[in-house]
């Protein structure tokens, strides 16, 4: 065995030293090389290999694909038994080697088919539309809208196995256990799946950084207003009698704080995630002072105030930096990554009263709630069932906060998933309206 024969990749390559203890090694990869260490040895109780919905997708475009259910059955075994080596995945390509019978492992391989630039512009494009989309990527999950783009999930035919056994099977139980055993890695992290298809997870989360803060720049970008003036020689010169010219009025208070700037990463300057933070923070916070002459974190619990600075942060998290501090937020808190993106989407949407109407249902009195649903039959929009200060249709949905105001909310057909969206209204019609894009 050489060191550089397939079954020794992912394994280490020097023995462990007697003051250090020996760890599992974790998946190595280049962005566009991921390789495995072999799966330990498995059997699921519901009988199920895969246990997400993308996972057994590949299951079933495996047994599908089958021609002969003995040899699936025998390779389905073998998986489960750990038959298979380290698996290493490049796009086009999964690749490991299976021991069956004899002592020699045999080389196995399933190829298929990566996507072109085309159906990658059309992931990307869909997956940067919503940030749900974003934070259920960020959490290791597949939005089931993004089973729609075409040629991302296997159909039957599209995996090839090949293997060095002489079995003329398709597959032979070897393949097929390659094919159960990567159901598994999908499981794990679906980035697995994109590298198959031809788009590592660096270059990827690269792309939808690069569509996110497009898409951000154009919803923040505003005209600037016209800015009164002294000239300093003016303003610096003294006038004979008459003392220097007043100072210009003060400036407006901006609707909202601004964003702070991008800042590079360089090893030789402090961290960008610190540095953007407390930017964020002293432009929220200068913001409030101007607006109200109090701060207003002291009354926050640490649950808002966390949301409070993730929302702080530009974008939606997808740099590796953002990813962290997502992380870090929701696990000192026990919450989960997709809880703090949805609170950062309600509270961007109307601040903590918006993370109030995203948490708190309440029962409201008569008044504006009753006559909410009139007046939206009589516009010709949906019928909304009512529930408490929530009126909801199988994919849209308002709801009625404290403050009086509609909150519109949205969520794929039937997945009760709701997801903040568009600006608070008193008047329910318009939020729809802005809601179904009339």
């Amino acid at each position: 065995m050489t060191p550089d024969d397939p079954r020794l990749a992912g394994r280490p390559r020097t023995r462990p030293s007697r003051t250090t203890p020996s760890r599992t090694p974790g998946p190595r990869h280049d962005d566009r090389r991921r390789t495995f260490p072999a799966l330990a040895p498995r059997t699921a109780p519901d009988g199920r290999f895969a246990a997400t919905w993308w996972g057994n997708a590949w299951v079933e475009a495996l047994e599908d694909t089958a021609l002969d259910a003995a040899r699936l059955a025998r390779g389905k075994a073998y998986a489960q038994r750990g038959h298979v080596d380290a698996i290493t995945v490049v796009p086009g390509r999964v690749v490991a080697y299976v021991h069956g019978s004899r002592p020699r492992p045999y080389r196995t391989e399933i190829r298929l088919r990566t996507l072109g630039d085309d159906d990658w512009e059309r992931f990307l494009d869909e997956a940067a539309a919503r940030p749900e989309h974003i934070a259920a990527l960020l959490d290791k999950d597949v939005p089931h809208a993004l089973e729609a783009v075409t040629g991302l999930l296997p159909a039957p035919g599209d995996l090839v196995p090949d293997c060095s056994c002489p079995d003329d099977g398709y597959p032979c139980k070897h393949a097929a256990a390659l094919c159960y055993q990567a159901a598994r890695l999908l499981d794990e992290d679906p980035f697995v799946l994109f590298l198959m298809r031809g788009r590592g997870e660096q270059e990827l989360l690269a792309d939808l950084t690069r569509r996110n803060a497009a898409r951000s720049a154009a919803e923040s970008a505003t005209t600037a207003p016209a800015v009164p003036t002294v000239p300093a020689r003016t303003a610096l010169a003294p006038l004979t009698g008459r003392g220097l010219p007043p100072l210009p009025p003060p400036l407006p208070v901006p609707a909202h704080p601004g964003r702070p700037a991008v800042f590079p990463a360089d090893p030789d300057a402090p961290d960008p995630l610190a540095l953007d933070l407390l930017a964020g923070e002293a432009a929220a916070r200068a913001h409030a002072f101007l607006s109200t002459g109090r701060d207003p974190v002291a009354a926050l619990s640490p649950w808002q105030d966390a949301v409070r600075l993730a929302a702080a942060h530009p974008g939606s998290g997808l740099t590796a930096s953002t990813r962290a501090l997502y992380r870090d937020l929701a696990h000192a808190l026990d919450r989960t990554p997709t809880d703090l993106a949805r609170a950062v989407a309600a509270w961007r949407q109307g601040g903590p009263a918006g993370l109030a109407v995203l948490e708190e249902p309440w029962d409201p009195p008569a008044g504006p709630f009753d006559r909410a649903r009139p007046a939206l039959l009589a516009a010709d929009l949906p019928a909304f069932r009512p529930w408490r200060n929530r009126l909801s249709t199988r994919s849209l949905q308002l709801r009625f906060g404290r403050d009086g105001l509609w909150y519109g909310y949205e969520s794929d057909t039937d997945r009760e998933d709701w997801w903040p969206r568009g600006t608070p209204d008193a008047d329910p019609v318009g939020v729809v309206t802005d809601l179904l894009g009339r």
